[in-house]
């Protein structure tokens, strides 16, 4: 039994529990199919016609190597314009933890931290 279950990945797991479903993944567990609502709130554009910017939010500290090789990435990421992997509607910002007390409380063990913010301003991480 235990080789069976060692076999199947996190990921094909995931997607035989719940097929067609997001899945939060970390390096240490699966957490659970994302809401709707979450999963909705990345879908590209409106009602209307027009794109909708999509907003992220990373938080770090001053000296953090992994945070700063992130952020790295993601601006990277964003420059990519009209590439396969581009990420156009994307606005990125950047939150020094240090700065804020609430931030710090929150990610000083956590971070890097990206979230995402929701159409009605709530972050999820």
């Amino acid at each position: 039994m235990a080789a069976l279950v060692s076999s199947v990945s996190p990921v094909a797991l995931a997607a035989r529990l719940a097929p067609g479903r997001a899945w939060i993944m970390d390096r240490w567990s699966i957490r659970g199919p994302l809401p709707v609502a979450a999963t909705a709130a990345f879908s590209a554009g409106g009602g209307s016609g027009e794109e909708k910017r999509r907003r992220l939010v990373l938080y770090k500290k001053p000296g953090c190597c992994l945070c700063d090789g992130l952020e790295e990435k993601l601006h990277a990421a964003l420059s990519l314009a009209g590439g396969p992997h581009s990420l156009p509607s994307v606005d990125l910002q950047v939150r020094d933890i240090t700065g804020n007390p609430e931030w710090e409380m929150l990610y000083q063990y956590e971070i890097p931290v990206l979230a995402k913010v929701l159409p009605d301003g709530t972050e999820v991480p």
